[in-house]
């Protein structure tokens, strides 16, 4: 046992950053522990959100009035003219970076299901609403961020000019302090809160997720924590007396906080007041000549900030997924547009720039979905982007920067080499983990049903169906005397009605029609009927209705019994991936002159399309498997986005355009076999009742937009599947 005297050991407090990595490991190990049951803690995670993001707004306003205050007016032009060549350079360099995106990308082959993106109009760049605040207190408590630094930014300027400000100025600055304190305690308690998002993450994401969207999470994490880690930082201790290692070791628990809760806001306060302490300690300005700081950093917001810059990477990386090449003749666009583009929101920004450059809208949700790891990635970038302006751009205004050729020449060299091997490392295992076969095709055949609604005899041909009895009252009265219903199907009606891999006969309108036979207490049986029923009318001893996504139309009705519509369909064009974005708008087809297009061998569509487009011939056909990869010299179908995006999974190198405005729909109805008007009305309520209880939107769900295509497994988890201590 130490003698009572002996010097107890010292005991080293551990730096945020430190207890925010403990946080960190101590949450993917729970969240691997337990599985989706960490999802419990996602409430924890969003309180920990919402309070990092209390302070931040009233942050921004008091800074940049009581900052703006404090300068002249030949200070604040001196300001304006340096961040603004402190943001040029700082895009240069991150555009550069997105062009090196495509180096890293293996070959891939890809498809999806429909997306209701497809039909949506693009909504207009509101720049006005965005940035000119009619109710400033309006945009304070709509977390309107341009709109707020718009405003303090006018309000700043006035007082600049104010006479007797001074008593103004101490008490923002009052505020000021307040408010930082407050941010502070906040801050302490990000452990907490970083071991909560880490374990919700951890446990609940999907493994499936992941691999899907694998190689443009590691290319855009490569180049994340390039530019983080070394082209920005480096960039400031090249042109500034601030070395490196103090810009990166001050600055990592705003850096690690950042990474971990993706909001910026969060962590101005605490980047304003490290930038201020590095241009203090390292370039010998005064507290006073650094107020420039307390403007540059929120007044970047206005600004993209060159994390968004870097997101411009999923453009190239949507090319590459649906097999489009853009030339590097594309990049002066995709830097002009895109910089435009980013001052507003993110996802708004990437769908007009996938429009722009002619590549699959539908790719957007890949974009959406790498959000989930690469929004961590992105704010990291931004951090260090909103330091280094606030760093550059107060040594520049002070006369402090060192253009020392041999740094800058040591920094290029250290760049090239390291971009290098960052894009070369990244190809090569990105090239080895990617080398899997195509396979939505084999996912979309073997789809199965939702639920189990019961059985059903399928006869192969109609030759091989036992004759139907003579409708003697009428048709639902022999369907009740026979106890069995039979229905008519197409045999070309992806996803309708499709025979998958199993030889079960599946579908949209398959499901459906199990479920009407069951609704009504009698027997299911399929058959197949010929589309010539269209033009002549369907004879009750085929079968009692045809349920196989049939559209009406006009000239059909005068002969056939519809019920009514259960589902609307929106015309589209079928074309070859890279002709997508040019059929996505009637100007743009409009202006390719004369064209060859297949149409679905009806006059309601031929007349539709020449209402529309005037140059064309026409090729009529009755079944789309006659002319999607059957080598028909088209330019493209008229077909729907619905049944047409099943048919790009099945022939990836298709893609489906929606050609806007005014994208026009057809309404799909089943057809009463000898306009038989007591089924027709039972037909009908059935719909009606289908539709409330969310049958339709269900089974929409499931063989349009391929939700639960693939069966649902449960998250591993070290509980569970090591353990094995729970079911």
């Amino acid at each position: 046992m130490p003698h009572a005297t002996e010097p107890r050991p010292t005991r080293v407090p551990r730096t945020l950053s430190s207890k925010i990595l403990i946080g960190l490991v101590a949450g993917v190990a729970l969240g691997l522990f337990v599985g989706e049951r960490a999802s419990v803690l996602d409430v924890v995670a969003d309180i920990y959100i919402k309070l990092i993001q209390m302070t931040v707004l009233p942050f921004v306003t008091v800074s940049i009035i009581g900052g703006l205050g404090s300068l002249t007016v030949a200070q604040a032009r001196a300001l304006a003219r340096h961040v603004g060549i402190v943001l040029l350079l700082l895009w240069a360099l991150t555009l550069g970076m997105v062009f090196l995106f495509p180096l890293m990308f293996p070959p891939h082959v890809g498809a999806s299901f429909f997306s209701t993106t497809l039909v949506q109009e693009r909504e207009p760049f509101d720049f006005v609403n965005l940035y000119i605040p009619t109710n400033p207190f309006n945009s304070l408590a709509n977390n309107i961020v341009p709109a707020v630094v718009l405003f303090s930014i006018i309000v700043g300027t006035a007082l600049m000019t104010t006479r007797e400000k001074g008593r103004l100025l101490e008490v923002l600055d009052v505020i000021s302090s307040a408010v930082l304190k407050a941010t502070h305690f906040v801050v302490s308690l990000t452990p907490y809160g970083v071991f909560a998002i880490a374990a919700v993450v951890a446990g609940t994401l999907s493994i499936e997720d992941l691999e899907r969207l694998e190689v443009y999470f590691v290319s855009y994490a490569a180049m994340a924590l390039l530019t983080s880690f070394w082209i920005v930082p480096g960039l400031v201790a090249a042109l500034t007396p601030v070395p490196y290692r103090a810009l990166l070791s001050r600055t990592r628990d705003a850096l690690v906080m950042a990474f971990m809760t993706t909001s910026l806001l969060a962590v101005l306060p605490l980047l304003a007041e490290e930038a201020k302490a590095l241009v203090r300690d390292y370039s010998g300005i005064d507290e006073g000549r650094s107020a420039v700081t307390d403007v540059a950093v929120p007044a970047s917001f206005n600004f993209p900030h060159a994390g968004k810059v870097l997101s411009l990477s999923f453009v190239l990386f949507a090319g590459w997924f649906a097999d489009i090449h853009l030339s590097t003749a594309d990049y002066p666009t995709l830097a002009g547009a895109g910089l435009l583009t980013m001052f507003g929101n993110v996802n708004a920004s990437i769908l007009f720039l996938l429009n722009l450059l002619r590549i699959p809208t539908d790719t957007l949700r890949l974009f959406v979905t790498s959000g989930i790891l690469n929004a961590r990635f992105g704010t990291l970038v931004a951090a260090m982007h909103t330091l280094a302006v606030a760093v550059l751009a107060t040594c520049s205004a002070n006369g402090t920067l060192t253009m020392d050729a041999r740094k800058i020449g040591r920094f290029v060299a250290i760049t090239i080499i390291a971009t290098l091997a960052v894009v070369g490392s990244t190809r090569v295992l990105l090239r080895g983990a990617m080398n899997r076969p195509y396979d939505k095709d084999v996912m979309l055949t073997g789809m199965g049903m939702l639920h189990d609604r019961g059985s059903a005899q399928v006869f192969q041909n109609a030759h091989d169906a036992p004759p139907l009895p003579a409708v003697t009252t009428s048709v639902l009265d022999r369907v009740r005397s026979r106890g069995t219903l039979r229905i008519g199907y197409f045999d070309d009606s992806l996803p309708y009605v499709f025979t998958n891999v199993r030889g079960e006969l599946v579908g949209f309108d398959a499901e459906m029609a199990l479920q009407f036979a069951q609704d009504i207490g009698v027997r299911a049986e399929f058959v197949p009927v010929s589309r010539q029923i269209l033009d002549e009318g369907l004879d009750p001893a085929m079968c009692d209705l045809v349920m196989s996504g049939v559209a009406i139309t006009a000239g059909r009705a005068a002969w056939l019994q519809f019920s009514d519509s259960y589902l609307d369909e929106t015309v589209a064009f079928l074309v070859p991936d890279h002709l997508a974005t040019s059929f996505s708008d009637w100007s743009n087809i409009r202006s390719m002159g004369h064209l060859r297009l297949a149409v679905p061998k009806a006059p309601y569509f031929v007349r539709k399309i020449r209402d529309e487009l005037t140059d064309i011939d026409v090729v009529p056909f009755e079944r789309l498997d006659d002319v999607v990869g059957a080598g028909l010299l088209v330019d493209a179908v008229v077909t729907t986005a619905e049944r047409g995006s099943a048919y790009t999974l099945l022939h990836p190198e298709y893609s489906i355009a929606v050609p806007k405005p005014r994208p026009f729909k057809v309404p799909l109805a089943y057809i009463i076999a000898g306009r038989d008007p007591s089924l027709t009305s039972v037909v009908n309520t059935w719909i009606e009742l289908k539709r409330k209880d969310d049958t339709v939107d269900e089974l929409f769900g499931h063989w349009i937009l391929g939700q639960n295509s693939e069966p649902k497994q449960r998250r591993w988890s070290i509980l569970h599947d090591v353990l094995h201590w729970l079911p």
